[in-house]
C-alpha cells in the first residue's frame, strides 16, 4: 500500500536584525528630550520632541519590537515594544493630558508616570546582564535617568531634573554606540566594533532569536 510523500515545510525567511534600528530611534529621541531636561535648549522649543517621539522613538521602535517577536527574541521584543509605547504615550501625555492637569499637583502625575518606567527599566537591567556590555550600559544609565527624573518630579527640583537630563544624554550616547556596533558588525560580517559580550551572553536582535554571542 503506497503512502503519500512527506511534504517538508519551507523554512521561514530570515529577516534583518531590527536591534540597531530600535536603538537608533531610542537614542535620537532620548538625546533631544534630555537636551531640554539638561536645560541646554530653550524650553519654549520643546514641542520639537513630539513628532520625533511619535514617529521615530515611538512608531518605528514599536515596529522593531514586533520584528524582534518575529525573530523569537523575548528581550528585544519586550524592550523595543515597551519603549516604543513609552514614546507614543509621552507624546500623548505632553500634548493632550499634562496641559489640563491642576498646576499645583501635575508634578505628582508626571512623577508617577516616570516611576512605572523606572521600575520596568530596573528589572530589564537585570535581564540585560545576559546580553552585552554595550547594551547593559544603556539599561544602567537609563535606569538612573528614570530614577533621577522621578525624584525630580516628586521633589519639584529643577536641579535634579538637569542632572537627569545629563544622565539621559549619556544614555543616548550609549544607545547610539550599541546601534553603531550592531549595524557595522552586521554590514562588515565580523566584529569590527566591540560590544563587550561574554561567550554565554544572549545578544539582542540576532538572527534566529537569542543566540550565543562569542565576540567581544
Amino acid at each position: 500500500m503506497s503512502t503519500p510523500d512527506t511534504v517538508t515545510p519551507a523554512p521561514a525567511p530570515a529577516i534583518a536584525d531590527p536591534g540597531p534600528l530600535g536603538l537608533a530611534a531610542f537614542a535620537a529621541t532620548t538625546f533631544v528630550l534630555s537636551s531640554f531636561n539638561a536645560d541646554l535648549i530653550d524650553a519654549s522649543l520643546e514641542a520639537v520632541v513630539l513628532p520625533l517621539a511619535l514617529f521615530y522613538g515611538g512608531f518605528l521602535q514599536l515596529l522593531a519590537g514586533m520584528w524582534e517577536f518575529r525573530k523569537g527574541n523575548t528581550f528585544g521584543a519586550t524592550a523595543f515594544g515597551s519603549y516604543g509605547a513609552f514614546w507614543l504615550s509621552y507624546a500623548a501625555y505632553a500634548k493632550f493630558v499634562a496641559p489640563g492637569l491642576p498646576a499645583g499637583t501635575a508634578h505628582q502625575a508626571t512623577g508617577l508616570y516616570l516611576l512605572i518606567w523606572a521600575v520596568f527599566t530596573v528589572y530589564m537591567t537585570v535581564a540585560a546582564l545576559r546580553t552585552s556590555g554595550a547594551l547593559l550600559a544603556v539599561f544602567v544609565t537609563l535606569s538612573a535617568t528614570f530614577i533621577v527624573l522621578t525624584v525630580a518630579e516628586f521633589a519639584q527640583s529643577t536641579g535634579t531634573t538637569k542632572a537627569g537630563g545629563w544622565i539621559g544624554l549619556v544614555t543616548a550616547v550609549a544607545a547610539w554606540y550599541a546601534s553603531f556596533a550592531g549595524v557595522t558588525n552586521s554590514t562588515w560580517k565580523r566584529a569590527v566594533v566591540p560590544v563587550f559580550a561574554a561567550g554565554d551572553r544572549v545578544a539582542i536582535g540576532r538572527r534566529g532569536g537569542p543566540v550565543e554571542e562569542a565576540h567581544s
